[in-house]
């Protein structure tokens, strides 16, 4: 457990290189050994007496006046069906998150939290059922990726932002976080491997577009009709389907990319033939993949999720008419660490953590 007085140390993880060059040339370093304890960060390394190529004299200063961690590994659980793991990392001042790490062909992925908690209030996810605690910062986020790759043994290949939180409400940090995966001098991530969720905030949706042309889109949809989605997930009172079509087909426009609409198929409210037809009249003709996902239970919501048949029939309703779409293969569904199973708190009921 960290003091008061650890607390107030500065924690290089947050820093830019640029930042981290300042920070030296203050202490009358020189401006390389920077450049030698960013690596050290971006290998995942937590303390300082483990950056064998700093002066030990260095070394000790830091130790006194700086860290490289404010997340602490609290618990690890590892889905005895497939492997995933899912971490909960505590965070200073209180509180915790949910971190998951996925193994794939491709390689390995980790599904990282933005906030601790989240405000939006959408009825079948856990994330929100204690509401917003706080954002986490651009270090913080950067932190679950590096020590979920760490704890593994495993070079992280994908990142997707779709933990806790709504991360356009946490767009500065958020900004940040992905510059600083994509930085040669630090993880080196391509911007293609990392994928950024949203529930629909259209106004943020235009300036991502601007500011990551090259980073995949994903909308939270769930319904193809205003009344039930606005039922299902409360932004659409603000932003309508109409308007988050437009924000959408607008970012294709301009970044030449196609948009992934999540759906979570919920037995008896959004699951029927019907609404596969309303959603193909949305999207047909547009820039899209539709990405089902059988509802994964919470049992705070009372919600089911649709049979996996019913699913893929739905699947091919929209296959056939002419909008591609594809029946995600949920990972880690034991240990609560699938969509819309992530939440806050380490007792929470649910979590696998109680």
């Amino acid at each position: 457990m960290q003091t008061g007085k650890e607390k107030m140390k500065r924690n290089l993880t947050e820093q830019t290189l640029p930042e981290l060059e300042e920070l030296l040339a203050s202490m009358g370093e020189p401006r390389f050994r920077a450049a030698q304890i960013y690596r050290w960060i971006h290998r995942g390394v937590q303390r300082f007496d483990e950056m064998s190529d700093l002066p030990r004299a260095l070394r000790e200063r830091l130790e006194k006046e700086a860290s490289v961690s404010s997340l602490t590994l609290l618990k690890v659980l590892t889905s005895a069906r497939d492997g995933t793991r899912k971490f909960l990392f505590g965070l200073e001042g209180g509180g915790s998150v949910e971190t998951v790490l996925m193994a794939y062909r491709h390689g390995h992925s980790v599904c990282i939290s933005s906030q601790a908690g989240c405000r939006m209030g959408c009825a079948f996810c856990a994330s929100g059922i204690l509401g917003l605690r706080r954002d986490l910062t651009a270090g913080e986020m950067l932190e679950q990726v590096l020590q979920a790759g760490r704890s593994a043994e495993k070079r992280v290949s994908h990142v997707v932002v779709m933990g806790t939180g709504e991360p356009f409400d946490n767009y500065d940090s958020l900004s940040r976080f992905l510059r600083r995966l994509h930085d040669p001098q630090g993880l080196n991530m391509s911007y293609r491997s990392i994928t950024v969720s949203t529930c629909g905030l259209v106004p943020v949706i235009a300036r991502f577009a601007g500011d990551f042309p090259q980073v995949n889109l994903a909308v939270s949809l769930h319904a193809p009709e205003d009344e039930l989605r606005s039922r299902i997930l409360p932004v659409n009172r603000s932003y309508p389907i109409g308007a988050l079509l437009e924000a959408c087909r607008d970012y294709s426009r301009r970044t030449g990319r196609r948009v992934t609409f999540e759906y979570a198929l919920i037995r008896g409210i959004n699951d029927s033939p019907d609404h596969a037809d309303r959603l193909l009249r949305l999207l047909r003709g547009s820039l899209s993949h539709v990405n089902l996902i059988a509802l994964n239970p919470v049992r705070e919501t009372g919600m089911e999720g649709t049979a996996r048949k019913e699913a893929e029939r739905f699947r091919e309703r929209l296959e056939k008419g002419g909008v591609p779409a594809t029946l995600r293969r949920e990972l880690g569904s034991d240990i609560a660490a699938a969509c819309g199973q992530l939440r806050l708190g380490e007792e929470a009921p649910g979590s696998g953590f109680a």
